[in-house]
Parts: C-alpha cells; structure tokens; sequence
C-alpha cells in the first residue's frame, strides 16, 4: 500500500549558520526529485544506422513544497534567504508523515518570497549527489 501525505518536518545544519526547523503547510503537494543520471529525452539522438545514441547528464536533486511564515517570531523567509546566498552548503532532512525521512547537502534555490496573506512561502532544496533515504527502504 502506497502512503502519501505531508511532509511533516525540514531540517537543515549549517556549518556557519546554524541549525533550524521549518513545518511545511498541511494538504500542499511536495515533489522529491532523488537527481543522479538521467537519459535525454530525443528522439533524434539515433544515428543512421538506427542505433541508439544513448545521452546521460547529471541532474541534482530537489525537494519542493511550501512552509508556514510565522514573520512575527521565527522569520523563516529571512533564514532561508541567508542560507540561500551562503557559499557553503547545509545538511538538509525531510521527515514525511509515512515515517520515511530523506536527506542531502544542498541549499535554497530560486526564489524566495512570503505571502503575507496566507502566512507561507514556496521552497525548494536542491544539491549535488542524490537525495538518500535515511529512514526507510534503500536501494
């Protein structure tokens, strides 16, 4: 059986910036992209003969979802901003609900914007390697 559902909790430490915990908002999508190689999608890479050019490239690894913004007190948006335009990279953890927790070194990529409206801000995590399993299956 196939559990979907929240991610619950994101961690990251920091070699200069410290440590910290953002909670992602309830009922959002969250995409996990475990990076590593993948094949270009071409359909001219055949040469004439009709064999297959097989192209690999590296690809990072991502996560992606949208966090609660407590701007009052624990000013998430200014810490991811920070960690974003630091040179050296944080170890990042993601707790979802089915009680699997992944893991990678990387940073905040793109933009980084709260909506002050609805007290959230949109995140992705991204970095070079593959993002592991720390708790639950493994290849």
């Amino acid at each position: 059986m196939a559990v979907g559902g929240d991610i619950v909790e994101i961690t990251w430490n920091h070699p200069t910036l410290g440590t910290g915990v953002v909670y992602p908002k309830a009922a959002e999508d969250s995409t996990f992209d475990h990076g590593g190689f993948r094949g270009n999608d071409d359909a001219n890479m055949i040469d004439g003969s009709g064999k297959t050019i097989r192209q690999l490239n590296r690809v990072r690894w991502s996560v992606e979802t949208t966090c609660s913004w407590d701007m009052n007190s624990a000013t998430e948006v200014e810490k991811f901003s920070a960690l974003a335009g630091d040179p050296q990279e944080a170890d990042w953890t993601f707790t979802h609900v089915n009680g699997v927790v992944k893991g990678g070194k990387g940073s905040p990529v793109g933009d980084i914007q709260g909506n002050g409206n609805a007290a959230t801000f949109a995140i992705k995590i991204s970095g070079g390697g593959k993002l592991k399993n720390i708790v639950g299956p493994t290849i």
